[in-house]
């Protein structure tokens, strides 16, 4: 039985959740800038609550991004913390695709553009499907003005999730694309990440403490202030 456990601080919301075999629970809340007091204890919490010890666990995922700066920063360096002290893998997991998981396990048939706030008037985003498992991208990770998304043409209908919508006003029209707006008050769960980190884990797609790394998209450090406020 794989034991997983995944973290999640990227944006507004602080998750983390448990997978043993079948079986999975997740804490969530959205507490802004309160996710450094928040994230261990809650760890302690619901490993206590299962009965399980962080040494039993297989390997820690983590959402390692895009999202908040600071965000991103304080899981990476929990789940690197907490796998140091067990001598544990990492698995990294785009909180991208973790939206779009959210949507295409309960409608496979779409495309999902999933869009994230990256503040500053821009958004992360990309576009993914199933792959019957899990999720394929067919349009990469990247951040920039609303009006700079644009989706290639696809014959599946696409429905859009994240915060990001809340720029939907923003957003061009995408030629050959019929877009239906999901949640824009959706975020990224460590719940979502442990399905399509368990599919990492069984393909061997796990890393050392050290050589795990976060994905900012956006590397000029000057934002990081603004990405706090």
């Amino acid at each position: 039985m794989i034991r997983l456990l995944a973290l999640d601080t990227s944006s507004d919301a602080c998750s983390v959740a448990l997978m043993q075999g079948d079986e999975l629970i997740e804490r969530f809340v959205v507490e802004p800038r309160r996710h450094t007091h928040l994230l261990l204890p809650m760890v302690d919490e619901l490993l206590a609550s299962a009965e399980v010890s962080l040494n039993s666990l297989d390997a820690i995922a983590f959402g390692r991004g895009p999202g908040s700066f600071a965000g991103i920063r304080i899981a990476t360096g929990a789940a690197q913390g907490l796998a140091l002290a067990a001598d544990l893998p990492l698995i990294p997991v785009s909180t991208l695709s973790a939206l779009a998981y959210g949507v295409l396990k309960k409608s496979p048939e779409v495309c999902v553009l999933a869009a994230l706030d990256a503040r500053m008037d821009e958004v992360y985003w990309s576009v993914c499907e199933s792959d019957g498992v899990g999720v394929r991208i067919l349009q990469a990770e990247q951040v920039g003005s609303p009006i700079d998304v644009h989706l290639e043409s696809y014959k599946k209908p696409v429905i859009a999730v994240g915060t990001g919508l809340n720029y939907r006003d923003a957003f061009p029209e995408s030629t050959g694309c019929v877009i239906q707006t999901a949640d824009p008050t959706c975020y990224p769960h460590a719940s979502e990440m442990l399905a399509l980190a368990a599919i990492d884990f069984h393909q061997g797609k796990v890393f050392t403490p050290e050589t795990a790394q976060p994905i900012y998209l956006r590397d000029n450090v000057a934002w990081k202030k603004k990405d706090q406020q």
